[in-house]
């Protein structure tokens, strides 16, 4: 009579890359077959996630009549039989979560060639656990393995198992000062970009639902400065505090008068400090200080410019001077613009690796990233990942006290970071399409 039991020997081919070569056939031959009435042996850990470690594992819910797909009787069935055999192996989901889980066990050790230790150890335990026999080792760490009949005709099924190596170099900067320093300047004076030709980072972002990632293509960040002025009375009769006045309104006109309207821009005068006029000390400066804003480079060294101009000569009118300081060692950080390319790829890797709905384009933000210095330099890709969880209270921005994350990001983000570089140094920026998105078509 013959056994019904499951099979997964053909499967397991699918997921594992050893080289498998059928040896000739034959009653001397010291490679075990199976006979006509016995069946591959159970895969032992079906829903369990163990490995076996010996041979004869339990038996599964699964009935499958092997010999349909290994030879013998059961040959000459219907022709169509057989698809619907191997087909309804297949897809039993018990099946189906075994796969998933030895597939996953293997890319979680990629082995270069001759070094598939673990890999070739894994390809036993399960060969073990079905009861299959093999030959082990050949070619350092490959193996053999037979089932069947043991008579003509022979096939052999080929899988390989070794890993690609990574085809390039990946650095990895970790920057020190990037919420006031300018850290990513001196990292790139000090040659941390020496041979880089793309870089890509990750911001997390309390806008976006946890592990939605989120870019555009093009300005994603505000280029911000800071400035200070110090305004000082050179003639009798002279008032700073008029000074001070006029220069303000002049500076609102360089956004209201100058700056072209769809051209996002922003001067604020956030900071007016004098103290002669209570008693103090009439010599002592006033003192203006405030930020600037623009998504273009051309817009923000135009404002900076313009500011620098009216800051300085406005005064002059009412009998002072002043003069100026832009931080530009360390809080001047130009826009955070992202290559059509970087973006392009950034976008493709996520969906690749999430699905449509765990990626989205956003719209620009008038916040600003040092990063920026580093798209400066070579083509960039700038994204975020979403930490949005109302449930747990994640909703409050990076620079709140209350700031937190939903911790659930973490092993979305480090897996979209990783096949970013993974995914370019295999060459996917350069199939990720036309460089040039729909925004930047003419």
């Amino acid at each position: 009579m013959e056994s019904r039991r499951p099979s997964s020997v053909l499967l397991l081919l699918v997921l594992l890359a050893a080289p498998l070569m059928v040896a000739s056939a034959g009653p001397s031959s010291p490679t075990a077959f199976l006979e006509d009435d016995v069946v591959l042996g159970a895969v032992a850990r079906l829903g369990k996630g163990a490995n076996a470690s010996g041979r004869g594992g339990a038996r599964c819910d699964v009935d499958v009549d092997i010999s349909a797909v290994v030879g013998g009787p059961s040959r000459e069935r219907g022709a169509s039989g057989w698809k619907e055999e191997i087909a309804g192996l297949a897809g039993r989901p018990e099946m189906a979560a075994w796969l998933r889980r030895v597939r996953r066990r293997i890319h979680e050790r990629p082995e270069l060639a001759y070094e598939e230790v673990e890999t070739s150890r894994l390809v036993r335990e399960e060969l073990e656990g079905m009861g299959v026999s093999f030959r082990y080792p050949l070619a350092r760490t490959g193996l053999v393995a037979t089932i069947g009949t043991g008579r003509p005709p022979v096939v052999a099924l080929r899988a390989d198992m070794d890993a690609l190596p990574i085809q390039g170099t990946v650095k990895l900067l970790f920057q020190p000062a990037e919420e006031s320093g300018a850290g990513a300047k001196r990292m790139i004076e000090d040659g941390a970009l020496e041979g880089v030709e793309a870089i890509f980072a990750v911001h997390v972002s309390h806008q976006h639902p946890t592990s939605v990632v989120g870019s555009r293509t093009g300005p994603l960040l505000a280029g911000c400065g800071f400035f200070k002025a110090q305004i000082l009375a050179r003639r009798a009769g002279a008032d700073p505090v008029l000074a001070a006045s006029s220069t303000i309104i002049s500076l609102q006109s360089l956004v209201s008068r100058e700056a072209d309207p769809l051209d996002s821009q922003v001067v604020s005068v956030a900071m007016v400090n004098g103290s002669f006029s209570l008693g103090g000390d009439p010599a002592a400066p006033l003192v203006l200080g405030g930020t600037f804003r623009a998504f273009s480079n051309a817009s923000f060294y135009t404002l900076r410019r313009r500011i620098e101009e009216v800051m300085t000569l406005q005064p002059r009118v009412h009998g002072c001077e002043a003069s100026v300081d832009f931080f530009e060692n360390q809080s001047f950080y130009p826009p955070t613009v992202n290559h059509p390319r970087m973006y392009a790829h950034v976008k493709a890797t996520a969906r690749a690796l999430l699905g449509d709905a765990g990626y989205r384009d956003v719209p620009p933000m008038m916040g600003a990233e040092d990063f920026s210095f580093y798209s400066q330099a070579v083509p960039a890709g700038f994204y975020y990942v979403g930490v949005r969880n109302e449930t747990l209270g994640s909703v409050h921005t990076g620079h709140s006290p209350y700031f937190m994350i939903d911790e659930d990001v973490l092993p979305t983000g480090a897996a979209v970071h990783a096949a970013i570089a993974e995914r370019y140094l295999a060459g996917g920026a350069e199939r990720d399409g036309d460089p040039r998105s729909p925004e930047q078509e003419p």
